[in-house]
């Protein structure tokens, strides 16, 4: 089969999320602008007459750390090879544009998961997305909307739990539309801090990230507090135990899942202070 691989276009970004939508990831409505702004080279395109069949993310983090994610094919060109051929490819050029040694990162659907191990993908752990309906509570004073001036401080605080900076993918990622971020303030430091957004259904939390249960619980309440009554979503590492007892609380029941994969060695991380991870597709 005749194709060619080349750096996906700001559009077609776009056509991409929308394939995502249709396979049921339910993309945020302003995700692809963060996306795109955080390293506009991390989106490839597989083009055969003219025409995008198939795409996948490689982005980048400064060099240092890379993630894999929104790998689509579209239907009728599944099962014939070429989307292996793309995966292998933007695999090996990811690996390329990262420094010697670098871990790349990914969220598989289940069913993928000897596919990946075969492209040297090692098992981490499972994050489960659970769903639930958002209520109004009342919240501790602590928690309070994150400000233009937190970028700084929330960064910071985020590489203990992505692992490496992110400031570029946050300064879009606290700030987009119809969404709202908040921070655990003690003593004037900062405890914690997670995001709500919109999504094409519900509203997403992710990050939530809290260096203890109590945190992390009233974070959440004030982003429930903030969507109140609609469906939301959290993906949850299954192996922070206090994370899946917040989802229980609150009656929230499993519906899709991924396997935290990673080639290369895996970032050491505070699974047990992470309680929602940012996005399936850029980690």
């Amino acid at each position: 089969m005749d194709y060619k691989i080349r750096q996906a276009t700001r559009k077609e970004l776009d056509t991409v999320v929308e394939w995502a939508a249709k396979e049921g990831w339910n993309p945020g409505l302003h995700d692809a602008d963060v996306f795109w702004k955080t390293d506009p080279k991390g989106f490839v395109a597989l083009i055969k007459d003219g025409e995008m069949i198939g795409s996948g993310s490689i982005v980048s983090y400064g060099g240092d750390f890379g993630f894999m994610g929104f790998f689509i094919i579209k239907p009728k060109y599944r099962g014939k090879g070429i989307g292996t051929k793309l995966w292998f490819w933007r695999r090996d050029k990811l690996l390329s544009r990262l420094k010697k040694g670098a871990a790349i990162g990914m969220d598989g659907v289940f069913d993928m998961q000897p596919f990946y191990t075969k492209g040297g993908f090692k098992f981490s752990h499972r994050d489960l997305r659970m769903e639930g309906k958002a209520k109004k509570e009342n919240y501790s004073d602590k928690v309070q909307e994150v400000k233009s001036k937190d970028l700084a401080s929330i960064s910071k605080f985020d590489i203990k739990f992505f692992g490496f900076n992110r400031k570029v993918f946050l300064k879009g990622w606290l700030t987009m539309p119809d969404s709202t971020a908040l921070k655990y303030v003690d003593r004037s430091k900062i405890r914690g801090y997670g995001v709500v957004r919109k999504c094409r259904q519900g509203y997403k939390i992710g990050p939530l990230f809290a260096e203890n249960y109590k945190i992390a619980l009233e974070t959440f309440k004030g982003l429930s507090s903030k969507v109140s009554g609609k469906t939301i979503y959290l993906d949850v590492p299954e192996v922070n135990e206090d994370a899946m007892k917040l989802a229980k609380t609150y009656k929230m029941k499993e519906c899709f899942g991924c396997a935290k994969m990673y080639y290369n060695k895996a970032p050491k991380l505070p699974y047990n202070q992470i309680f929602g991870v940012t996005t399936f597709e850029l980690g």
